[in-house]
C-alpha cells in the first residue's frame, strides 16, 4: 500500500504536509506555515516562518520558540487554509495540545499528534473527532501497555515520599519537565500540600502553568537552598537528564525513582538504576488506542512513531486499511 491523495496528508522532507492547505504539521524542518499540536521539543523546533497552535498552548510554545511568529487558534474553530479547512481539538497529551482535523470537500482527516485518554488535572481532555482518515501515535502500541489507575499511583508515590521521610533520606523523581511534572504536581495537590523542591530546567514551565490556573503543589527551586543542605525527607523533581549529572550531587544517599509508561516494564527501571518505578504515562496505552482509532469511525488508520508493527496488522484483523507513516518524532514519555 501507498499514501493516497485522499489521505490530505503526505509525508516530505520537511515534515507531514497538507497541499490543499499548503501547510505541515509539527515539521522536523524549517517551513513557511506550521501548525503545531503541543509544545514537546520533538514537535515544536525553531526556524519555521510562522507557527499556528492551539490557544491553550500558546504561552508554552512561546516559551519553546523564543522570538518565533505564533498565533493562537480556539479550539473546534475553523479556519480556512488554502483550499482545506482546519479546526484544533484537544488531544490530552499536555497543556494545549491538539489534534489536526483537516476537511477538503467531503473528505476528513484527523492527525492525533500525542495523546492520551486518562483525565489529567493539568489540560482539556481528550476529544474524539469523526474522521474518514486517522493518523494515529503508537508510542505504546503493544498489548502489554495497560496504564493503572492514576490514583493508584499518587498513593504509591506517596508512600514513597513517606517512606524516604521516615528514613531520613531525599526522594529524587525523574520526569519530564513539560507535561509530566506539572501533571504530578497536580496530582498530588490532590492529597497533599507539602512544598516540592525543583530542577532548574523546570521552574519556567511549572510557572507557567500556575499562571494558567493549573493548582499544583507549592514548589521552591533546589538552587535557592543553601549550599550544604539536608534534604532528608524532601521529594525533588528532576528531568531524566540530571541522572548521574554533578547535580545528584547534593542529594546525599537520595532514593531515585522514574515516573514514565516505560516504568510499565520492570527490567526498564533496573537498566536504568532507579530504585523505584512509577507507571505514569502521557499517552494512549494499548486498550485506549484501540478504543480511539473504533470510535473516530476511520475507515483507513495511519499509525506513526512508535510500535506501528504491532498496531497495524492488529487493526487489518479488525477490517481497517492500515499502514505505517514514518515520522522523525520522538519518544517523551
Amino acid at each position: 500500500m501507498s499514501l493516497l491523495a485522499s489521505d490530505l496528508i503526505e509525508p516530505t522532507a520537511q515534515g507531514l504536509y497538507c497541499r490543499a492547505g499548503d501547510f505541515h504539521i509539527d515539521p522536523w524542518r524549517p517551513v513557511a506555515s506550521a501548525i503545531i499540536t503541543h509544545a514537546h521539543g520533538d514537535h515544536a523546533r525553531l526556524g519555521s516562518e510562522h507557527y499556528c497552535t492551539a490557544s491553550a498552548g500558546l504561552p508554552l510554545l512561546r516559551e519553546r520558540l523564543v522570538g518565533a511568529s505564533i498565533d493562537g487558534l480556539d479550539y473546534g474553530t475553523r479556519r480556512r487554509f488554502g483550499a482545506a479547512w482546519v479546526s484544533l481539538h484537544p488531544a490530552g497529551h499536555i497543556l494545549g495540545s491538539a489534534q489536526v482535523r483537516i476537511e477538503v470537500g467531503e473528505r476528513v482527516c484527523v492527525v492525533s499528534g500525542d495523546y492520551k485518554r486518562a483525565a489529567d488535572p493539568t489540560c482539556a481532555a481528550f476529544e474524539v473527532v469523526p474522521c474518514d482518515v486517522f493518523v494515529t501515535e503508537a508510542t505504546f502500541a503493544l498489548p502489554v501497555y495497560r496504564w493503572p489507575p492514576m490514583d493508584e499511583i499518587v498513593r504509591d508515590l506517596l508512600a514513597w515520599w513517606d517512606d524516604c521521610a521516615a528514613k531520613g533520606v531525599p526522594a529524587v523523581l525523574f520526569c519530564y519537565a513539560l507535561g509530566k511534572a506539572q501533571r504530578l504536581l497536580a496530582e498530588l495537590a490532590v492529597h497533599t500540600d507539602r512544598t516540592v523542591h525543583l530542577h532548574g530546567a523546570m521552574l519556567g514551565l511549572v510557572e507557567r502553568y500556575r499562571e494558567l490556573g493549573v493548582r499544583m503543589l507549592p514548589t521552591v527551586a533546589v538552587g535557592d537552598s543553601a549550599r550544604g543542605r539536608d534534604f532528608a525527607g524532601e521529594l525533588i523533581l528532576a528531568p531524566p537528564s540530571a541522572s548521574g549529572s554533578p547535580w545528584m550531587r547534593r542529594f546525599a544517599n537520595a532514593s531515585t525513582g522514574f515516573a514514565s509508561g516505560w516504568m510499565r516494564i520492570r527490567g526498564n527501571r533496573r537498566r536504568r538504576g532507579y530504585d523505584r518505578g512509577f507507571v505514569v504515562s502521557d499517552h494512549a496505552d494499548w486498550p485506549a488506542l484501540i478504543d480511539t482509532v473504533r470510535a473516530t469511525g476511520a475507515t483507513r488508520v495511519l499509525p506513526t512513531h512508535g510500535n506501528t508493527d504491532a498496531l497495524v496488522p492488529y487493526l487489518r484483523e479488525l477490517g481497517l486499511d492500515a499502514e505505517p507513516l514514518r515520522t522523525e518524532y520522538g519518544g517523551d514519555d
